[in-house]
Parts: structure tokens; sequence; C-alpha cells
């Protein structure tokens, strides 16, 4: 268990059950945040029991041998500090924030509902009620929220990604303690757990602390995860929703393109390329497509685009426009399509580049000197199977890519067999339009 240093007050030490811990010290104020990585999330999860990943977050906070119902939270409010949990497709976090002198509390805490989780049907299924309600607040009740999860199960032809977070109302409406458990119990160990301690703290303090609450829990013996892969895409998709509710029609269209960790696997820097491009193209009012579409030809309203590259599989490439009148959004997918393909074609100047990286670079060092970002950055990479060398060097790699890498990336994954189109709208007038109007303007 000897630890590793990696400078910037970042180290690292696995202890012997396999939980892998990374410290970041922030000595600025006397304050932690410890927070408890599961590799494991929504799409881990069985055929047929969709939500479960989600549904168990939610649990974990519902008691354990030691711990009755609810009184984690309270715990840690008395002793004036904040927690939470949240669960993606590939991780499940659960983290507290206290004051530097309370970091044995949250480590006793959480250790302990690693393995002594309690449930009964009494708090089992009103929490189930919980989590249908919030399906229906969060994506039912919403009908950008419907349509975008509709693009996504059309984007993936097999991978469970196609499958929602938070999981399909009839799905959810199944969900038992038995599966509740045997979800806790096949994915919940040390060894399938990364734990990241940022604040007022030094290496030594957390290995000490972390082998008296952790060391002495069992390992899992947890098989490293493995995921279906995509069959080859042959035609793209389309998605159209009309909804009475919709008040501004938006035009979506996504591409199925690697994660950082596929990516670069595949080419050095390409996921690095691929962010560049993207902020260039479509990350900011300065981007190519906003100022074609939005200032020069004022046919939009809004436009931009987004790849977020932290993920086990793909990360899709999104763009999106919002037309203005009488433009429709049909008129959307011509105009966007030949956007990108002139910025594919003529590609972005030097200055712009390096302005591009100078400010990918500035956003980087400022979310460093906030302790709870970086931790989340480097949990959320490590439980992705990245490594911190590639968190702490993305930097370099931003710095060191040419123009050609970046319109080489962008041109790769801009696949119109790949994609989805979405169109979201009040009704199907809004596809067409109404250009007689812009003539008689």
């Amino acid at each position: 268990m000897k630890i590793q240093k990696k400078g910037n007050g970042i180290s690292y030490f696995s202890l012997e059950n396999g939980l892998d811990v990374v410290v970041i010290e922030d000595h600025r104020a006397a304050v932690i945040t410890h927070m408890l990585w599961y590799k494991v999330g929504a799409a881990d999860e069985l055929a047929g029991k969709s939500g479960i990943a989600h549904f168990l977050e939610h649990l974990m906070f519902k008691g354990t041998q030691n711990i009755a119902p609810g009184e984690h939270s309270k715990i840690i409010a008395k002793n004036g500090g904040q927690d939470n949990a949240f669960t993606g497709q590939d991780y499940t976090c659960y983290y507290e924030r206290l004051a530097a002198d309370r970091l044995e509390l949250a480590m006793q805490l959480e250790a302990d509902r690693m393995v002594n989780l309690t449930l009964s049907d009494d708090v089992l299924l009103p929490e189930r009620d919980v989590v249908r309600e919030e399906r229906k607040q969060r994506t039912d009740n919403k009908p950008d929220a419907i349509h975008f999860e509709q693009m996504n199960a059309s984007l993936f032809l097999s991978h469970p990604y196609a499958v929602p977070i938070i999981g399909w109302d009839h799905e959810i409406a199944t969900l038992n303690r038995d599966d509740a458990m045997a979800f806790y119990k096949r994915h919940y160990a040390p060894d399938n757990a990364t734990l990241v301690i940022a604040g007022d703290v030094t290496p030594e303090r957390v290995l000490e602390l972390a082998q008296k609450h952790y060391g002495s829990i069992e390992p899992g013996n947890i098989a490293k995860r493995k995921r279906v892969v995509e069959p080859p895409h042959m035609c793209p998709r389309r998605v159209d929703m009309f909804d009475e509710r919709v008040e501004q029609p938006q035009w979506i269209k996504q591409y199925l393109a690697p994660s950082a960790k596929v990516a670069n696997a595949e080419l050095t820097n390409q996921s690095e390329a691929l962010q560049l491009a993207m902020l260039l193209l479509a990350g900011s009012s300065t981007s190519h497509l906003y100022v074609d579409l939005v200032v020069e030809k004022q046919v939009a309203v809004a436009a931009g685009g987004w790849y977020n590259s932290v993920a086990m599989d793909y990360s899709p490439i999104g763009l999106y426009a919002i037309p203005r009148e009488p433009f429709g959004l049909d008129h959307m997918a011509e105009l966007v399509d030949a956007s990108v393909a002139e910025f594919i074609e003529t590609g972005p100047s030097d200055g712009a580049i390096e302005r591009a990286k100078t400010l990918m670079v500035a956003e980087s060092l400022y979310a460093r000197d906030n302790q709870t970002t970086m931790a989340r950055m480097i949990g959320s990479a490590l439980s992705c199977d990245m490594s911190l060398d590639d968190v702490l060097d993305w930097p370099t790699r931003i710095e060191a890519l040419s123009k050609q890498q970046i319109l080489t990336a962008l041109d790769k994954y801009i696949d119109e067999n790949a994609s989805v189109t979405g169109h979201l709208a009040g009704d199907e007038k809004h596809l067409t339009g109404d250009l007689e109007q812009l003539d008689q303007e």
C-alpha cells in the first residue's frame, strides 16, 4: 500500500482488498469532499431490469444493520455537512462534504453501507413510487425529454446506452427487493470502487483511515465489465415528435462517436481532437455554426453542439438548431449539414484554433481550483477505466493538436449512416415553415 505521488498535490494508492484511493490535497480551507465511486451504472443492468442501478442509489439511504432508514443524511447534516448521490450509465457515486475533522465519519458511514445494507418492503415500495414520480417529473411531463430519450434509443442498435438511466416506467414498476439485493451483492464491493478524497487532508491520514474503515471488507472478485459492441450502422434514422405543449421547434442531430477511452485506444489524441473540433464548430456564440446560422444567415435563433467524452464506450456528437420564423425544421437539416461540411472543408483559422486551445486549458485549470469538481473529474474518468494520466495530462494533449488532426477526427465521425435526426415541434407545419412569408418580407 505504497502511496504514489503524481504532483500538484495528487496521490493515490490501493488497499489489499482492491479499493483504489485518490487523494487531492487542498489546504486552503478546512473542508473535505469524500466521493465513493462504484464501477457500475445503468448500462450494467440485466435486460428487463432497467432503472435498478438508479433505484438502488435511492435505497442506499434506507438503512443498514447499524443505521436506521434516513439516518445517514441526518447524521451528516447534524455534523454540518451535505451528502447526495447520482447514477450514470457507467458509474454510481455517493458523496459527502464536511469539515476536515469529520472525514472519519464519512468513511465510517460509507464503508458501513458498502456491505450492511438492509431492505424491507416497507421502505422499498414507497421509494419505488418516488422513483416513478421522478421519472414523470423529469421525463414524461416534458416533451423535449421524451423526444431526446426516444432519439437516444434510436441511436443505439444493441448497446445498453439506448436504455435511459432512470429506466422505463413499466420495468421500474416491477423492481423488487430481490432485484435490488442481487444487484447490490453483484456490484458493490471494494474491488469495484474508487474512493476520491479532496480537501484539507494528507495522503498518509487518508491511508490510515481508509485501512481502518474499508480495509477489512472482503473483495467481491468482480469480473471486468464486457459490453456489447454496436453493429455497423447502415442508414440514418429520424425521430419526429409533435406535441402541442412545444412552444419552440427544435432540430437535433446525433452521430455515434466513441468515448475518450475508445477513441484514444484507436488513435492517440483522437478524442481531444474531437473535443477541440466541437468547441470550434458548435461550442459557443463565436463558433462556426452559431456565427453562420444565427449571426450571418439569420435563419436560426440558436445553434450549438456537444461531445462529452467521458464514458466507457460511446460519447455521441450532438448538434442542434432552433429555426427563426419562417424557416422550418427541414431547412435546419439542410443548413446545418452544409455549414458542417464547409467547416470540415475549409477549417478554422490558426488564430481561432489557438484561442480555443487557450480557453480549454484555462477551463481545465479553473476546474482544478474547485475540490469537488476535480474529485468528480477524476472519479468519473477512473470509473470508466481511464487513468489518472488521462485526466492530468489532458491540457498537454490539447495544446499539441494540429489543424489536420481536428478536421480528420470530425470528418471521421460526422457519418450520416451513423446518425439520428430529431424534429420536435407543436405540429407538422413547423417541418417546412413558411418561406412565402420570407419572400413577402
